[in-house]
């Protein structure tokens, strides 16, 4: 999946920079387009993280990556700092 994901991003970019891609079609008109009010609450949202493709293949969901590293904070003794934090 990791390398199907790769091998898109790459043909997407090659793609991008080939010069028949440099104008739109004349159907398409952006001139009464506005930009996208919550795009800038969705970009602060997100907070992705490529995974290794050994580690890909053991987790197959979000849910169980979040599982897994919820279990190793919990193993971290807090510091003072968190400690503050929570209260």
């Amino acid at each position: 999946m990791q390398e199907d994901q790769q091998n898109l991003k790459e043909n997407s970019m090659k793609n991008s920079n080939s010069k028949e891609n440099d104008t739109f079609r004349d159907e398409y008109d952006f001139s009464d387009s506005k930009p996208n009010p919550y795009a800038a609450i969705l970009r602060s949202q997100q907070n992705l993280v490529q995974l290794e493709p050994d580690v890909a293949k053991y987790y197959k969901t979000s849910e169980q990556v979040n599982i897994a590293l919820r279990a190793i904070i919990s193993a971290f003794p807090k510091s003072e700092k968190s400690m503050a934090e929570t209260t």
